[in-house]
């Protein structure tokens, strides 16, 4: 029976740059963002043990994350903008933009929210901001806010930090930087407004090379076959989770370990040639395949030849045959698609199958990253209409469980809006150090 409890609005701001400290600016989008205007918003949650009354809470930490959260925007100010468009769309910041910010307080169990056993679906979506899918919302007379923001007091236990944004923004790596450097902000004792060099934003979208605009034309010619029809927005049914339940799966480094070896070890069996053994590779396979073992087991599926597909991404910014800085701030990723029949994922050796397929697709990164970019959103239309696709959000690199604000570690991070059997999400462990 799922646990009841309340989320209560007790504030509500909007949190802008320090006046005067960003000029107006119009960020156009790469074909790189572009590819992303069909994604539902993005929404992730950080939970702190902060074992304090709402009194303190509200007192103390909630100013200092509003200020710190200021001075964060000046670096980060696209967050603060918003989606706009005339005959193509773009980011858009001017004097006066913010981000709002809801200050809620739950009486939910904050121990349970937080464990790894299986927890309602329910029970997350309360704890994020929403936001209006970014098709076909936005349009010359409607802009769409990049974020927004939540900040959940837990009375005597914690409190979460709930941020909601379009990924037409900003990718996984982007928006880690900017919750570091948040979290960095805020931990300073002085709160100081500057950042170290190596830690600014790089905003330039110069640096995404794209010879005579021809991959922009190719998705913007998508984008508006598809939002000059009457197609209806795409939804996120609250209902299709209302059934499910969130659980968290750790392995440990050991465990990993001996994944790679097995993968390692069929590789050199076969004489096949090296493929990438990655943290990601292993736990992708494993995970691809226990997905399709959960789906089919509400369902009566034994074709073998029956198709299933792995589409991740994989970030660019040390791939692309161009120089482009780390720090880079938008969208730098690129579209992998695996396909792989029924009886290879469901036989013996399945996990070994899907960790060298994936693998070999990895690799075939160093040909080029853009290699069949100008065919990502037909293919990744192609998949989906199978329904027999899986997809995976964040990265063990992101280092999720280092974005301190002076509290130590987040007990634990949550994408909210990943659901069904479609998708899962990565983080590093929360107790180990990280591994590649």
């Amino acid at each position: 029976m799922a646990q009841q409890y309340t989320v209560q609005v007790v504030d509500e701001s909007h949190i802008a740059p320090p006046p005067g400290s960003v000029p107006p600016t119009v960020i156009p989008l790469t074909f790189l963002d572009v590819s992303w205007l069909f994604c539902c918003p993005i929404e992730r949650i950080l939970f702190y043990e902060l074992p304090f009354p709402t009194r303190h809470l509200m007192q103390t930490i909630i100013p200092h994350l509003k200020h710190s959260l200021s001075l964060t925007l000046h670096h980060f100010f696209p967050l603060a903008g918003n989606l706009a468009c005339n005959s193509k769309p773009f980011i858009q910041f001017n004097e006066g933009d913010s981000v709002r910010v809801t200050v809620a307080e739950s009486d939910a169990d904050f121990g349970h929210l937080v464990a790894n056993h299986p927890r309602d679906n329910r029970a997350f979506k309360p704890l994020v901001p929403k936001l209006p899918f970014p098709f076909p919302s936005v349009s010359s007379d409607n802009k769409i806010p990049v974020m927004a923001i939540q900040v959940t007091v837990f009375p005597n236990s914690g409190i979460s930090i709930g941020v909601t944004s379009i990924h037409v923004a900003a990718d996984g790596s982007s928006f880690n930087h900017f919750m570091k450097s948040w979290a960095s902000i805020h931990k300073s004792v002085t709160v100081s407004e500057s950042l170290p060099p190596l830690s600014l934003p790089c905003h330039d979208r110069n640096v995404i090379k794209d010879p005579n605009g021809l991959l922009l034309s190719i998705y913007l010619k998508d984008w508006r076959s598809v939002h000059n029809s009457d197609a209806p927005a795409p939804a996120i049914d609250e209902n299709v989770q209302v059934d499910n339940v969130r659980v968290t799966l750790v392995l440990s480094r050991d465990q990993i370990d001996k994944l790679k070896q097995r993968v390692s070890a069929q590789i050199r069996n076969d004489d096949e040639s090296p493929s990438r053994v990655s943290t990601f590779v292993v736990t992708s396979a494993l995970m691809w395949v226990y997905m399709i073992e959960l789906q089919e087991s509400e369902s009566e599926i034994t074709d073998g030849d029956m198709i299933y597909h792995f589409v991740p991404v994989a970030d660019c910014r040390e791939r692309f045959e161009f120089p482009m800085p780390a720090s880079y701030f938008g969208n730098c990723l690129a579209f992998l698609f695996i396909s792989a029949k029924r009886s290879e994922l469901m036989g013996k050796d399945g996990v070994v199958f899907a960790a060298k397929a994936i693998g070999r697709k990895i690799g075939e990164l160093e040909k080029g990253a853009l290699v069949g970019a100008e065919k990502w959103t037909s293919n990744l239309n192609e998949v989906v209409k199978t329904g027999r696709v899986l997809a995976v959000g964040g990265s063990p690199k992101f280092g999720v469980y280092e974005t301190d604000f002076g509290w130590g570690r987040p007990k634990k991070f949550e994408f909210v809006h990943f659901g069904a059997y479609g998708s899962f999400s990565l983080a590093e462990s929360r107790d180990e150090e990280r591994c590649n």
